[in-house]
């Protein structure tokens, strides 16, 4: 016999780019089978071209519906023909960014579960206003926050934004199930309060400033393990280097919401930082504060040789982060406290956006660990590749979330 009917549910989106590439953002509207409103997103994506910002908007209404039913079947509306043309496999897809876009939006539901419809732009003012709403949070520093409560906008009203594109977003690459995330907080449509709090304690703390933390690509030094630090040769990226760079700035360009690039001094960061930054559209600023530790004696040495030439120095360092390398070099306490006055130096600049820091091992974990309040023994207990990506948001009450740690699936 049959298995029961599936639910049905009805997806708009749309998305804009002032300046095309520009300031962008998206909306996304889910609707019941009769047509009431379920769930609603909008988020600024930084720079970006009309095209990502819709196929933005169009995952994150994906995204909402599987949040409300994993088995619902699905009617994707927009006035994207590009969109719409290209998911319904009319059209081919040739840009790359374009393919990646188009991939993980086919990711979120299984092949036929999902149809796709073409209307014209004044039948998708609901989505057309979200988008709008969230370009112009951005362009004030703020991220979109959904109201207390939604009408339908009027026939022939809309936002002002150049239109071609929409996008989604995963904090911290986890999307809650059962609900849509606005910046702030999961709402539920119909009541104008958060259905999952933020941070978990129920309140309402605001959009977070949220850090990217991006290691550097491979040098010639990092396969052969050798110490790496400030005092060193400043190595270039090798070519493994420069493609870990380059993929990573592919899934950061994907992603669409990094409003800012930081980078360590050092020239490994800023190559890495380099390859993202030219993919978002962004400068670089560069912070001192985050360039890795000053290894002394040991810079370019394996641990087999440090240990063969300094047994007692490793020794204590490994029992204690207070201990720093032999010739003067810097101990974990020290750098603590120099990427401590960093970050609140970073907090205090780009409070409520989403910033890229590119840095080193030793600063990455050390904002986990202060994230966390986790020990300072923590240090070595956490493990981060070459292009890993991690993700720590920062909260107006002062407190932190760890999102991710070590992310290298755009490495596979």
């Amino acid at each position: 016999m049959p298995g029961p009917a599936r639910r049905a549910f009805t997806v708009e989106a749309d998305g804009g780019s002032r300046g095309n590439p520009g300031p962008a953002g998206y909306g996304a509207v889910v609707r019941d089978a009769d047509g009431a409103v379920l769930a609603e997103d909008a988020a600024y994506v930084g720079v970006a071209s009309n095209n990502v910002a819709e196929y933005r908007g169009l995952i994150a209404g994906l995204r909402a519906v599987r949040g409300l039913d994993p088995d619902a079947e699905v009617r994707v509306r927009m006035d994207s023909k590009l969109v719409v043309e290209q998911m319904s496999g009319r059209w081919k897809i040739k840009h790359p960014g374009m393919r990646e876009l188009a991939a993980e939006a086919r990711e979120v539901f299984p092949p036929g579960r999902v149809s796709y419809e073409w209307i014209p732009r004044e039948k998708n003012k609901y989505a057309d206003r979200l988008a709008n709403e969230a370009m112009d949070a951005g362009r004030r520093g703020e991220q979109w926050r959904a109201e207390a409560s939604r009408a339908e906008p009027a026939a022939g009203t809309g936002g002002a934004g150049t239109r071609e594109g929409s996008g989604a977003r995963r904090e911290g690459g986890v999307r809650g199930e059962g609900a849509v995330r606005a910046e702030g907080g999961v709402r539920a449509e119909g009541t104008g309060k958060s259905a999952t709090p933020a941070v978990g304690w129920g309140t309402d703390l605001g959009a977070p400033t949220t850090f990217l933390l991006l290691r550097h690509g491979e040098t010639a030094l990092t396969p052969q393990k050798r110490f790496s630090g400030t005092g060193g040769s400043d190595p270039e990226l090798s070519a493994t280097g420069r493609g870990q760079a380059a993929a990573a700035a592919g899934l950061l360009a994907a992603r669409g919401t990094v409003q800012a690039v930081v980078s360590s001094p050092l020239r490994r960061c800023r190559e890495t930082a380099a390859a993202a930054a030219g993919r978002l559209g962004l400068d670089i600023r560069v912070e001192d504060g985050l360039r890795e530790t000053d290894f002394g004696a040991w810079e370019g040495l394996t641990f087999a040789e440090v240990r063969e030439r300094h047994p007692e120095d490793l020794a204590e360092w490994l029992r204690s982060t207070k201990a720093a390398p032999s010739g003067g070099g810097e101990s974990f306490a020290e750098v603590s406290r120099r990427v401590a006055v960093a970050r609140d130096k970073l907090l205090a600049r780009y409070a409520g956006r989403t910033v890229l820091l590119v840095t080193h091992v030793t600063p990455i974990k050390t904002l986990v660990r202060l994230a966390l309040g986790a020990p300072p023994e923590s240090l070595y207990r956490m493990e981060l590749s070459p292009a890993g990506v991690s993700e720590v948001a920062y909260y107006a009450d002062g407190h932190a979330s760890v999102r991710l740690l070590n992310d290298t699936s755009h490495l596979r």
